[in-house]
């Protein structure tokens, strides 16, 4: 819940003006004019703003840590997320804590009370399965501490992030089985609570779109897991509902379909076509080989840990947030590489 105190947000909202600019003017800026300072300075001065106490302590006083909030450390592409924000803050000298929630909303509230706790300078944050509120997240942010949230976002949330095109990605992938000559191409989907389980849904609907192929409701299924994917590749073919290509939400989800479907007598891809997301090391030794999108976690990993240190390292309480979009590259291999 928020507090009564009046924030260099609210005076900027009545003004009409940014919040950068009203901060820039409280500390009398030369690049802003007098009639606006003295406007801001006038309104601070009526409504008794005071600046946030908690916010400049942690400005002033650091303690050279972040903090990094993940669904699951196991995972290739957080993993490979976390290899590139801990090279980032090895040379900025900073030392990095790392929570995961395992896709718990309450465990992702308790990771950020414990950042807290230990006064990071600042924490990225990939939100888990679970969270479809985020005032815990809101709290570290007015209290000082940036955020910046990478592959899974909070929308809600005023906040620097670092994504892919998830929705171009799929768009590309399922463009790759279509022009691979599947016909009947099952969507095996992540939860539709979080953006990138919508955007992958959409990139594969609106690859549909554009080539003419019918959509078939009953092959999008929510199945996100290696043991998901196993059950309803075993319900397509009991049910006699079987694609002939499969566009996975990430390469696990895909190397399960890929297991039971060679166990039920069925060639990849002669048969069934798979493509998944992330392109771990596992798609490198399954058998075929898996066609995978390639995330760039590292990459990822290192854009997102120097846009935080940007943040902690500057002057300015309020700025505008930056969005970055990396590529993202399908990788064709022998899951989906028909003769």
């Amino acid at each position: 819940m928020r507090s009564n105190q009046i924030t260099i947000k609210d005076i900027a909202r009545i003004l009409g003006i940014s919040p950068s600019t009203v901060s820039r003017a409280l500390k009398d800026h030369p690049d802003i004019n007098a009639d606006t300072k003295k406007a801001v300075n006038e309104l601070a001065g009526k409504l008794k703003y005071q600046p946030n106490a908690v916010a400049l302590s942690l400005k002033n006083s650091r303690s050279n840590t972040i903090g990094v909030i993940i669904p699951e450390i196991v995972h290739y592409f957080f993993s490979s997320v976390i290899s590139g924000i801990e090279d980032v803050a090895s040379q900025k000298g900073f030392t990095v804590i790392i929570c995961q929630s395992n896709e718990s909303f309450d465990r992702e509230v308790a990771n950020a009370r414990t950042l807290l706790s230990h006064r990071v300078d600042g924490i990225l944050v990939s939100i888990s399965k679970e969270t479809t509120t985020f005032d815990h997240l809101v709290n570290l942010q007015e209290g000082g501490i940036p955020l910046v949230f990478f592959d899974r976002i909070a929308p809600e949330i005023h906040a620097d992030q670092v994504i892919i095109d998830d929705m171009e990605a799929s768009y590309r992938a399922t463009r790759h089985l279509i022009e691979s000559g599947c016909r009947r191409i099952a969507h095996f989907a992540g939860p539709q609570g979080l953006l990138i389980g919508q955007e992958r849904l959409q990139g594969y609907l609106n690859a549909h779109k554009e080539t003419g192929l019918p959509i078939h409701e009953s092959l999008i299924i929510e199945a996100d897991t290696f043991e998901k994917a196993r059950n309803a590749v075993g319900r397509l073919i009991d049910t006699k509902n079987i694609p002939d290509g499969i566009f996975a939400v990430n390469d696990m989800t895909a190397i399960g379909a890929m297991q039971t479907i060679l166990k039920r007598g069925y060639k990849i891809p002669e048969d069934i076509s798979i493509v998944g997301f992330s392109d771990g090391y596992l798609s490198g030794i399954t058998d075929p080989n898996l066609s995978s999108v390639d995330q760039h976690g590292y990459e990822i990993g290192t854009t997102a840990a120097e846009l935080l240190f940007k943040r902690i390292l500057s002057d300015e309480e309020e700025y505008i947030p930056e969005i970055k979009v990396l590529n993202a590259d399908l990788i064709v291999r022998g899951s989906s590489a028909k003769g």
